[in-house]
């Protein structure tokens, strides 16, 4: 699972593009007991989400008018300039380049070869969110039409290691993705192939995981704030219980329940 002890290629950062800032806020305050603050005039709109006094999330007015309403992940990066040209050697394509955030760090946006958007975060005075895990993001996942592709994509842009998981019957295998060097204790995210068809947007696309301390309940809670429920309360062994869902403006997201960490002997 994430920590925040943030290196190269792991995850530091996610934020939601809305078309109605205020409504997102009420609407992921209420599901997942976050405050929601704005980050100052000279910010646009974009703002915070904490949980007690830590950042697990941002959230900020779509830029681009003809954007639908989504999560973006960000991923750690020492530079981002070599990352960037690191995205366009392997097939990929840079939609911003590097940009200096007010000395916080830089960030650029990417999309990768299958047509999954992502970002890059280069560090300078915030290393990532001030925390991840319980009741905050705790993995991200990319659902691609090109596993393979993928793969090799993110392999040689940020360096990730992989350990293939057979998943039942003949529906092929799932791809956990670590830092590298990191093993089984730094995976961070998955890589599930999927047809086009089954992708509700027919494009891939990152999604990330909040932990919450009972799905059900929060899926109800969500449904009854106008989400849609992809996917219900599932049992994942090994995993913990999770849930797939459509936020009221379209973003999708993911619950989880952990299986609490084995006990060492």
């Amino acid at each position: 699972m994430l920590t925040n002890d943030y290196v190269p290629g792991a995850p530091n950062w996610v934020d939601l593009g809305s078309r109605d800032v205020p409504a997102a806020a009420a609407f992921y305050g209420e599901l997942l007991g976050w405050q929601f603050g704005p980050a100052g005039p000279e910010a646009g709109g974009y703002g915070m989400f904490t949980f007690g006094s830590e950042t697990v999330a941002a959230l900020g007015p779509l830029q681009d008018p003809d954007a639908r309403p989504a999560w973006t992940v960000y991923f750690h990066t020492a530079d981002a300039d070599a990352t960037t040209k690191a995205v366009e050697q392997a097939g990929g394509s840079v939609r911003f380049p590097p940009m200096p955030v007010a000395g916080h760090g830089r960030l650029a946006g990417c999309t990768d070869p299958s047509g999954a958007e992502f970002a890059v975060w280069e560090p300078g005075t915030t290393p990532g969110l001030d925390r991840v895990g319980a009741h905050a993001l705790c993995w991200t996942e990319l659902y691609t039409t090109d596993a393979a592709r993928a793969k090799e994509f993110y392999g040689s842009v940020l360096a990730w290691d992989y350990e293939e998981v057979p998943l039942p019957g003949d529906a092929g295998s799932y791809v956990i993705a670590s830092r590298s060097g990191g093993g089984q204790e730094g995976s961070h995210s998955g890589i599930m192939q999927l047809g086009a068809g089954l992708l509700p947007e027919g494009t891939s696309y990152w999604q990330p995981y909040f932990s919450v301390d009972d799905v059900d309940a929060t899926v109800a809670k969500a449904a009854e704030r106008h989400a849609a429920v992809l996917m219900p309360g599932t049992d994942m062994p090994g995993v913990g219980r999770l849930a797939l869902l459509r936020d009221p403006e379209g973003a999708f997201f993911a619950l989880l329940h952990p299986v609490p960490p084995a006990s060492g002997a």
